[in-house]
């Protein structure tokens, strides 16, 4: 189409070119003709006007212009006139060279015509290239300046060369400020070494992206994260260029930050908690465990979990329940909660609590999620606790001593341990009201023990003690002791009253028991003394057949031995043949082999039928030929001896029962130390449990710590038990046992058991401990209740002290005689002189609900051991109490 519009004006232009042409050619003919102008002038003339409408373009109206001007000459111009021929030879080169020089002029001027043409279309062309290339680059320039991203060209050296106006502003600069810098100086000090790296890589490898995430560094100090994409170049000068573009990702990466930093609080917390998370789809089959689940189940996390896993790890005994519910969720999918035990491949074995909740998804599917918790340490723990107060239970069985707690405000217990209900003849589990405990409580003793109370949450005293009797159902009558102190709450008006019931019947029984011996023991021992001033000895002779032959005259005539002994053998008088065999068997193989005896012992009666002891030792005698004639030998009345014994026998035996009761009612008032010393190590167990766990659920376990771990277990265990032991030593009624003794260390162990009274009663302990010192002998209870004693009187006696620390000081010393010395010093109100020569006395006690057995108690026990208790002078407030004891035998040696 365009073609076909360009020939048609080029057949205008060839027509306007011929015709205006034509005018002109015969407006110089015409002139010519009438200027008479000569043939080459008029030629000139053609040519001229021939090469003037050349200009227009068209070669071919020129050409028909050129054979017209010739025909004009030849017809006109040429002789003889209006003629075509040409008759003057002189004017065919003019022609012809008219007619050349047209022509060619023609010609050159249509080149030139369309050479400027194709210049000026050229040119045209060329400004409107140059503007377009003025709009691109203004585009790109704006582009670049504007474009949301950092743009930044850089050479090797790693010079700015170029920034786009956004990525300086970005940083806090102008493009000014960065241009002809390093680029590294907008880079953190530790990252440099990785973007100049990065630029080298980019360098040796031109055209191909590289692309790498760091830190860039504002102006003002703060920073941002990018990413940046970077290609190398050659420049227009060969030189190599880095062109790099820079994305904002800070806010992106502080998502990622976060979203990271949640996940691991997320998995830190899970791991703290022992809690694992868990999803599982029952209709796809598709399951997620955390990685704390699978260190729970001590699983590989590479391996694909599901339910099977979970039944496969199951106890045993939990795997049916633990596959039913498995089932029920994906026939009837509801949330689920239930307990289970794994049991793992090193044999141990786990409690977990697992808990899901089903939840429908975007595609209409139901999923769990949930979380399984190990909760193995809390079932130990439980288990402790449960054996704790086991023990606390069975030590205040033992002792006889109840704890309760009483709400002021309420007027109920707050809570009351089995021992109180048992004390009180209440079943267990029984229902019990106040009203009914108050029942069982001696009408006479009810006022007495509730006006005790009264004035102790009137005046808030710290503690206080009261005696009461509890009548039984059956009509038994029970003695109780009872020490409590008061709980002053925030309002600083007293809200509780905790306390112990501790059982003193058969401290009573045995006190009752204590007197009456004693009683009968001094008109055994009057009835004893004068048997022994009228008793003597007698001379006794046998014959060959071991028959008495004679006897002293005065034994009969005192009336010690009955009459008609003659004739008798012993074995006849005597009366305990059957009570002991063996010792009459003895005394026969003796008398037959006809050996020497001594002091054989045995019961016969005398005159009135009254028993009697006799000791009897005997030597044979023989003839001048060596015949047996029989034994010579002498008996006594041992009978006030063997009483006296006996007596004795009764009084220690009464005196131990005493000191047990005494022994176990300490015991009740040190329940606090006690809990408290079984606990600290209970608690250092669960801890120790607690981090072994944590060792060997690394990933790389760390067998090394939880060894330590294991053997810290063991100590604090150890140390638990050996609380109990001495615990159950100190309740049991056992037989005194003389062995060698340090007494530091017995001193130390009654500090293990009276620590926790000595804080509650803000006593300072002091010891003064001689180390290296020799052992003695004795027995380890008795003399720990000697100086439980001495110390619970200490800290009982400092108890109105309050100008004044309450210290009390223990040290142990050797003597120059060869004794241990131990003495007991408080700064309490001190022993008043007139009280000072009785303090040891029985039955004599400075205490308002004192029995006055203690000291006398110890004094026995001390004397018993053959040492010496005494109270020592002392000045200033506060009295000394001092034991002495002898150094054992094979130390002294």
């Amino acid at each position: 189409m365009a073609s076909d519009c360009v020939a048609k004006s080029a057949a205008e232009r060839s027509a306007l070119q011929l015709t205006f042409g034509s005018i002109t050619l015969t407006v110089v003919t015409l002139a010519c003709l009438y200027l008479h102008a000569h043939f080459a002038t008029t030629a000139f003339a053609y040519l001229l006007v021939i090469l003037l409408f050349s200009l227009m373009g068209s070669f071919i109206a020129s050409s028909a212009l050129c054979i017209v001007t010739i025909a004009a000459l030849a017809y006109y111009f040429a002789p003889p006139a209006f003629s075509l021929r040409i008759n003057d030879p002189q004017d065919l080169p003019v022609i012809v060279a008219f007619f050349i020089a047209s022509i060619v002029g023609a010609h050159l001027i249509g080149k030139l015509r369309q050479g400027r043409e194709a210049a000026r279309v050229i040119a045209a062309k060329l400004q409107r290239s140059a503007a377009d290339l003025q709009d691109r680059e203004k585009q790109w320039r704006a582009i670049f300046e504007h474009n949301p991203a950092m743009y930044f060209m850089i050479d090797e050296a790693g010079t700015v060369l170029n920034v786009n106006t956004f990525g300086a502003t970005q940083l806090g600069y102008a493009r000014a400020e960065l241009i002809g810098r390093s680029v590294l100086e907008v880079f953190l000090e530790e990252d440099r070494a990785f973007v100049r790296e990065c630029v080298r890589t980019c360098l040796e490898d031109l055209g191909q992206t590289r692309t790498w995430n760091v830190q860039k560094v504002r102006k003002d100090g703060s920073v941002l994260w990018v990413r940046e994409s970077a290609k190398a170049m050659l420049w227009a000068d060969e030189q190599p260029i880095v062109l790099i573009a820079c994305e904002d990702i800070t806010e992106r990466r502080r998502t990622e930050l976060a979203l990271q930093r949640s996940e691991a609080h997320l998995a830190q917390a899970q791991e703290l908690s022992h809690t694992g998370s868990f999803s599982w789809n029952p209709t796809t089959g598709e399951a997620f465990w955390s990685r704390e689940t699978f260190r729970i189940f001590q699983l590989d996390p590479q391996t694909p979990p599901g339910p099977q896993l979970v039944v496969e790890r199951t106890h045993p005994d939990d795997r049916a329940s633990v596959q039913e519910i498995i089932e029920r969720a994906m026939r009837d999918p509801s949330d689920f909660e239930h307990e289970y035990r794994l049991l793992l491949p090193d044999g141990s074995v786990k409690h977990i609590h697992a808990q899901a909740r089903a939840k429908r998804t975007a595609s209409g599917e139901i999923e769990f999620v949930g979380a399984a918790t190990d909760i193995t340490a809390a079932r130990r723990a439980e288990q402790q606790l449960r054996r704790s107060e086991a023990y606390l239970v069975e030590a205040q069985h033992l002792s006889h001593t109840g704890s309760w707690s009483w709400d002021v405000y309420g007027l109920d217990f707050v809570y009351r341990s089995a021992e109180v209900d048992r004390l009180f003849g209440f079943r267990p589990q029984e229902p019990v009201s106040i009203d009914t405990i108050r029942s069982r409580i001696h009408p006479d003793d009810l006022p007495r023990l509730e006006e005790v109370q009264r004035q102790a949450i009137e005046h808030k005293e710290g503690r206080f003690e009261c005696d009461f009797r509890i009548l039984l159902p059956d009509g038994g009558i029970r003695r109780m002791h009872s020490v409590a102190h008061v709980v002053v709450g925030s309002d600083g008006n007293v809200s509780e009253l905790i306390g112990t019931h501790m059982d003193v019947t058969e401290q009573h029984a045995a006190r009752e028991r204590l007197e009456n011996t004693l009683a009968a023991l001094r008109e055994s021992e009057q009835r004893f003394r004068d048997y022994a001033e009228t008793a003597s000895d007698w001379l006794w002779e046998t014959g060959p057949d071991h028959q008495v032959t004679r006897l002293s005259e005065h034994t009969s005539a005192a009336g010690i031995l009955a009459t008609g002994l003659i004739g008798l053998l012993r074995r006849d008088i005597a009366c305990d043949l059957e009570e002991e065999p063996e010792k009459w068997r003895q005394h026969r193989a003796t008398l037959e082999a006809h050996l020497p005896f001594r002091d054989l012992v045995y019961r016969t009666v005398n005159r009135t039928g009254s028993p009697i002891y006799v000791r009897t030792s005997g030597k044979p005698f023989f003839d001048g030929k060596g015949n047996f004639l029989g034994y010579r030998g002498v008996s006594t009345d041992i009978t006030a001896t063997i009483r006296a014994d006996q007596a004795e026998q009764e009084l220690r035996t009464a005196q131990a029962e005493l000191a047990h009761v005494t022994r176990v009612t300490t015991l009740g008032e040190l329940t606090t130390s006690i809990a408290h010393e079984i606990n600290q190590p209970l608690a250092a167990i669960i801890s120790n449990a607690d981090a072994c766990l944590g060792w060997m659920g690394r990933e790389a376990p760390n067998l090394s710590a939880a060894r330590s771990s294991v053997e810290w277990i063991i100590e604090d265990a150890t140390r638990a038990s050996e609380v109990i032991r001495r615990i159950r030593a100190l309740a049991k009624k056992g037989d005194i046992e003389m062995v060698p003794l340090d007494i530091n260390d017995v001193v130390k162990e009654v500090i293990a058991l009276v620590t926790r009274e000595l804080v509650s009663h803000r006593v300072t302990l002091r010891t003064e401990l001689t180390a290296g010192l020799p052992p003695i002998l004795g027995d380890r209870i008795q003399l720990q209740q000697v100086i439980i004693n001495l110390v619970m009187n200490g800290i009982e006696a400092m108890e109105a002290v309050t100008d004044r620390t309450c210290e009390l000081l223990i040290q142990s010393s050797k003597d120059d005689v060869g004794h241990i010395q131990l003495a007991v010093t408080d700064c309490g109100v001190g022993i008043a002189e007139n009280d000072a020569d009785r303090v040891l006395d029985p039955f004599f006690t400075t205490k308002s609900t004192g029995l006055g057995m203690g000291l006398s108690i110890c004094r026995s026990i001390v004397e018993a051991h053959g040492g010496r208790l005494s109270m020592v002078y002392k000045r200033g407030p506060g009295a000394t109490f001092q034991v002495a004891l002898p150094l054992h035998k094979e130390a002294v040696s």
